[in-house]
This record gives C-alpha cells, sequence and structure tokens, in this order.
C-alpha cells in the first residue's frame, strides 16, 4: 500500500508529534528539528514526513549527504511523490550532482507535468551544465504554465543576457520586476544588461534600486561605483573610505575589477579577491587529473582561456607572443568563451594556435572537462575577474598547473589558482604578501607586446583630430573609469600654466565628456581645451599619437595596453608608480623601454616633470629620439625575446611539478 502514496495508519507519528517538529524547522532550529527526527524515525522509519523534514534541516544545516540520504528513503516510501522527486532533486543540485539533480527533475515531471517551479529550477541546473537551449526551453515550460512567476522570467533573462541576447535579456529582466519591483538581484542584472547596452545613466539608476532594497548588496553597491568612474562622477571617491570598510563586512561579495581603479591598496584588493572566490569558487576539482609523466614531453601542452579572442586589447598584446610560440616544444590550445565576432586579430589567433575551441554554450564545469580530455600540462588564465570572465572554471581544475596572466592586473585571491606571472616592478618585494598565488617573475616586464603591430599611414593634421594647430597636447586616452579627481586637478592646473596647452582624452562615453568638461570649468578651465577623441581602428589610434606631445598617465590603475600603445607610437609617457599591481604597470613598461626617469613617486613629482617637460622642448625632443631609438632595442617590444623566455619560465613550473614539488616564487633575483 506504501507504494500508492497514500499514508498508511501507523507509518505517521501524531499530528502534534508532526507539528512540533515542523515548528522546530520553520523558525531555524536545525539541529534540534534533526535530533527530534532521528528519533521519532526510531519508531516510524517509513514516515514520508519525517524523511522529509529530516532531509530539509539536513539542508538548511549543510550536511548535503544526510539530506539526499533522506530524500531519497522519502521517494522510495512514496515513489509516486513529485514533490519528493523535486526535494531530492534541489539537494542534489546544492551538492553540485549536477547530473543527477536533472534526473530527478525529471522524474517529478514526469510524475507532475504541470510542476511549473520544477521547469524552472531544472532550467537552472541545465544552465549550470552549459544547456542552455534546454535551460531556456525550461524557463519558458515554467512560464506558461505560471506566467506570474517574477523569478523564473529573471532566471530567463540571466540566460538571455549569457547567450548575448541583450534586448532580450532587457525584456525578461523588466518582466520580472512589474511582477515584483523589489527583486533586488533582477535590478542588479538589469544595470549589468543596461551597461552593456551602453545606457550607462540606466545602468546607475537600477544598481541604485537594487542597492535601496537591500542595503548590504555588495555587488551592486560595487557596481554603482564604477558607474559613476564610467561616467566621471566623482560622488564615488567621496564614497570610498566608509564603503569600502562595509563591503568586506556585507554578505554580498563585490566584483573585485569594479573597485581596482578605486583605490590603490593591495591588502584591501587581496581581501575582496578572497571573498569573492569563497563566494563563487564552491564546487570540488573534479576527479581523475592525467597520470604525471615521467619526462616533459616533446610538446608541452598548454592552454589559453578568454572571452577576448577578437579585436580586444588583450590580443593586441598577445598576437605577436601566439604568433612567435616555438610550435616544436609548445602545443598552443584557445578556448574561446566570448560571443563578439573574431575579426582581423581573431581570425589571426585561430591560426596561430594549434587547435582552437568555441566554447561560449558550455558551462564552466564542462569547459574544463572538455579541457581535461586533451590532458594540458598547464591553464592560463587571459581573464581573471574582468568584464566576460570565468575564472571560476578553474575550480575544477582543468590541468595541473594554472597560471593568472595579463587579463588581470592583481591577485585572484583563489586557492585554485597557483601562479601569477609578473615582473619585479608590478609586484616589488613589499607588496608580494598582498598576492595569494606564487609569483613567475619574467625579468623585465611581464606585458608581452606584438613588434608588427601596424601603425597607419594615413596623414592627418591636428585639426583633423579638433587639435590647436599649435600648442602643447597633454593626452590620456584611458577609459573614463581610471580617471579619477586627483589626477584631474593635476592636468587642470598644467593647462593653467602652459598657455594654449589642452588635453586630450577619448570619448568613452558623452555623460564622462559632459562632466569633465563641467569638472575643467568648475577650476576655471576652458571647457574647450578638453578635446575628445572617439573610438577608431586600432592602426588608425596608433597614428594619432604623433599629434600629441605628452601622454599623462592615471594612478590607482595606470594606463597598461594604453601606455604601450603610446609609447610603440613613440609617444612618451609620465607615470606616477603606485603600490598595487594596477598602480605600477606603467612604470614597468618604462622601465623595460629604457626611460625609468619619467617615472614618478608622488604626485607633486609628477606634476612637476610634465610641467618641466612642456616647457623644455629640446629635453622632449631628446627623451622622444632615445625612445625611438630603444623601441626596438630594448626588451619591452622584443617580441620573440620575450616569448623565450615566458617559455623558459613554462618549462620551470612544470619542472616544479615533475619533481613533486609545491609550486614556488621563481623567476628573478630580487
Amino acid at each position: 500500500m506504501a507504494e500508492t502514496g497514500r499514508t498508511i495508519a501507523g507509518d505517521e507519528p501524531s499530528p502534534p508529534a508532526l507539528a512540533a517538529l515542523m515548528a522546530l524547522f520553520q523558525r531555524g532550529a536545525f539541529a534540534e528539528a534533526i535530533a527530534e527526527a532521528d528519533t521519532l524515525l526510531g519508531d516510524w522509519p517509513r514516515s514520508f514526513m519525517l524523511w522529509s523534514i529530516l532531509g530539509a534541516s539536513c539542508g538548511q544545516s549543510g550536511e548535503p549527504e544526510r539530506a539526499i540520504a533522506a530524500f531519497e528513503q522519502a521517494g522510495a516510501i512514496r515513489p509516486q511523490s513529485a514533490e519528493a522527486a523535486y526535494n531530492l532533486a534541489m539537494v542534489l543540485a546544492g551538492a553540485g550532482r549536477l547530473e543527477q539533480a536533472v534526473a530527478s527533475y525529471t522524474r517529478a515531471l514526469a510524475l507532475r507535468p504541470d510542476y511549473a517551479e520544477a521547469h524552472n529550477n531544472l532550467g537552472n541546473v541545465q544552465n549550470r551544465l552549459g544547456q542552455l537551449d534546454a535551460a531556456a526551453a525550461s524557463y519558458r515550460r515554467s512560464l506558461a504554465l505560471n506566467p506570474a512567476n517574477a523569478e523564473a522570467h529573471s532566471n530567463l533573462g540571466a540566460l538571455l543576457n549569457r547567450q548575448g541576447k541583450l534586448d532580450e535579456a532587457d525584456e525578461a529582466y523588466r518582466r520580472a520586476l512589474a511582477l515584483k519591483p523589489d527583486l533586488s538581484a533582477a535590478w542588479c542584472n538589469l544595470g549589468i544588461v543596461l551597461d552593456a547596452q551602453g545606457n550607462l545613466v540606466e545602468a546607475l539608476d537600477a544598481y541604485q534600486r537594487a542597492l535601496a532594497l537591500r542595503p548590504d548588496f555588495g555587488e551592486a553597491e560595487a557596481h554603482v561605483l564604477h558607474q559613476l568612474q564610467q561616467v566621471c562622477d566623482w560622488r564615488a571617491f567621496d564614497m570610498v573610505p566608509a564603503t569600502c570598510a562595509t563591503l568586506l563586512t556585507q554578505a554580498s561579495a563585490p566584483a573585485p575589477f569594479n573597485l581596482l581603479s578605486l583605490v590603490d591598496d593591495a591588502a584591501l584588493h587581496l581581501a575582496f579577491s578572497r571573498k569573492w572566490a569563497r563566494q563563487h569558487f564552491t564546487e570540488a576539482p573534479l576527479p581523475g587529473l592525467p597520470a604525471k609523466p615521467a619526462a616533459r614531453p616533446e610538446r608541452l601542452r598548454i592552454g589559453y582561456f578568454s572571452a577576448d579572442f577578437h579585436d580586444h586589447a588583450t590580443l593586441h598584446l598577445m598576437s605577436g607572443l601566439l604568433r612567435e610560440h616555438d610550435k616544436t616544444r609548445f602545443e598552443i590550445y584557445a578556448y574561446s568563451y566570448g560571443r563578439r565576432p573574431a575579426g582581423v586579430m581573431g581570425d589571426r589567433a585561430r591560426g596561430d594556435v594549434d587547435r582552437f575551441f568555441d566554447v561560449a554554450d558550455l558551462s564552466s564545469r564542462a569547459i574544463a572537462d572538455l579541457a581535461r580530455s586533451h590532458a594540458l600540462a598547464i591553464a592560463i588564465d587571459l581573464k581573471g575577474y574582468t568584464a566576460e570572465g570565468r575564472s571560476e572554471l578553474f575550480q575544477f581544475r582543468p590541468a595541473p598547473i594554472q597560471i593568472s596572466y595579463l587579463g588581470y592586473p592583481g591577485t585572484l585571491g583563489a586557492d585554485c589558482m597557483d601562479y601569477i606571472i609578473a615582473d619585479p616592478v608590478v609586484i616589488p618585494p613589499d607588496q608580494r604578501q598582498f598576492y595569494s598565488e606564487r609569483v613567475i617573475y619574467l625579468p623585465h616586464c611581464y606585458q608581452p607586446n606584438d613588434n608588427t603591430r601596424a601603425i597607419g599611414t594615413q596623414q592627418t593634421s591636428r585639426a583633423d583630430h579638433g587639435l590647436p594647430a599649435q600648442g602643447f597636447v597633454f593626452c590620456c586616452f584611458n577609459n573614463s573609469y581610471k580617471l579619477s579627481p586627483r589626477e584631474f586637478a593635476i592636468w587642470m592646473r598644467l593647462l593653467g600654466r602652459i598657455e594654449g596647452s589642452v588635453l586630450w582624452l577619448l570619448k568613452a562615453n558623452p555623460w564622462c565628456r559632459d562632466n569633465l568638461r563641467r569638472e575643467a570649468a568648475a577650476r576655471g578651465i576652458d571647457p574647450a581645451r578638453l578635446v575628445f577623441a572617439d573610438r577608431v581602428p586600432q592602426p588608425d589610434h596608433l597614428a594619432r599619437h604623433r599629434h600629441a606631445d605628452l601622454f599623462l598617465d592615471t594612478f590607482n590603475y595606470n594606463a597598461h595596453t594604453t601606455a604601450s600603445d603610446a609609447l610603440w607610437a613613440g609617444l612618451p609617457v609620465v607615470t606616477r608608480a603606485g603600490g598595487q599591481f594596477a598602480a605600477r604597470v606603467s612604470a614597468s613598461l618604462l622601465t623595460a623601454v629604457g626611460l625609468p626617469e619619467l617615472i614618478t613617486e608622488t604626485d607633486a613629482d609628477y606634476e612637476a616633470l610634465a610641467f618641466a617637460l612642456a616647457n623644455d622642448p629640446a629635453r622632449l625632443g631628446e627623451i622622444r629620439m632615445r625612445l625611438a631609438a630603444n623601441r626596438l632595442a630594448r626588451p619591452l617590444f622584443d617580441t620573440l625575446r620575450y616569448t623565450r623566455t615566458y617559455e623558459a619560465r613554462l618549462d620551470q613550473a612544470h619542472d616544479i611539478y615533475l619533481s613533486n614539488q609545491a609550486p614556488r616564487d621563481f623567476g628573478v633575483e630580487l
């Protein structure tokens, strides 16, 4: 009779006993509920309700395996119970046993096809598995059964965003919020979509709504700060001291990248990264790494993981490295989870690697599993915590050696990342303690460069770029979020002291242009002396540097690729070396190109040097001539030399692994 799904007399405790047990569960006394359920099961071992409450209590108290066992018992007692299969599926999913969770949700839906919540949750698991089309179908079935389910609309929005269908994602989130305006996560995710669509002010409003609904929503708060920076609304910097303190105590981890340009403090960024990793790297490595070889294989297999195998700053830097890799000693695999068209740069990268895999539709676990099947020796994360990054795939351990490289200028704070590639300038000895990875030091500069990058040959005048024919041109082509009132005040003082000078900036968005002009006017500078450059193809961008006289760097987050662009184009860069990795990159570049005198240590020295060079054409001209001579003679743009040194470091990391040693710092004597 039990198989009919009906409770048999004597199989369940008395209603008062069940009510008392349920009361323990409902008030969160899970340990007491577990103990009481265990006691009652001694007398009623075939109680469906007792096993169900035990399973729920174990699930809530962080005992997933006991919860799974309890719900399996409940399902055995009532095999026709869709709820039992549903409950089991939920704890299986929470324990990371995703394929089993799919099977259990499928069983629940076979018993009850109109189970809207099971369709929704099945979609969540399919999404995690990278089965995106199946997940979308599950969400849509759930919504057909229950159009008022705001969470299902929100889940569908997240999936559509992941597929790059921004307009459809926008619509799904708005439907969710029309049904449930207090859904803070949907407001935050809508902000992410609006940001990607270029609707920065609307995105800011969405993030602020999320934060108003949930004041401890650290991720939304970090987005608010970053959004203010993108439009150069510098209220963000007024909020920094108090905000950074609260972000570390809030339940929700903020995205570490959004904070890099706000404060130069490597210790603080290590804390943010560790918090992010603890919340997002929660699953165990996949079982069964390939057996360790007895010796280095003839070709060491290296895997690069990124969303940026297209016309992107990272690929501008890396294209020479990919081209120059010694293919007799290294076998290069690329795993692309980005959705943007490859373009010329992406096509070139595909031709420079041995095997290229488009894995945009795969889950992080599935990407790692695919990489495992290729027996990589080393897996390299080119994104870190930057936009579209999927560093969480490294928790599954796609390779025995895992390295953070180039994309994220700081620590990931994740136990699964063995190494970070750096140099003695970006991670000096007094900052070493703030990086959780072991450090592979390159001797000159950690940043690769391509010494075949084309500089446009079209002849243009200053007037073609909105610049005056005469007068000193300071420039900074950094993204708007890197600018702060601190360096901007210096720039405005320079304009005030040097008659006829202008500041040439990147027009990242119309709001930053308007806000910067307003800031200039507030400091007594004619806003017309700020000239804004549109985004143009890379060769044309490099070519227009010839119309500038001096590149002025930002502080917390230096020019990185933009500094290499300037130096490659022959334009000197003045920087102020800070403390954290992101604040020391330009110093590393200038050291490697043989111009250390352009590195300053204080705000006052930075301003004094920029002023002195603007007023001494002979001195600036001599620096330009040395840069022209050094460009192809010094290490910074020697692509082949860099590649061979970098390859030697990969070999050394592999040697350490083969000799059963733990990862350690190596590369240069400090």
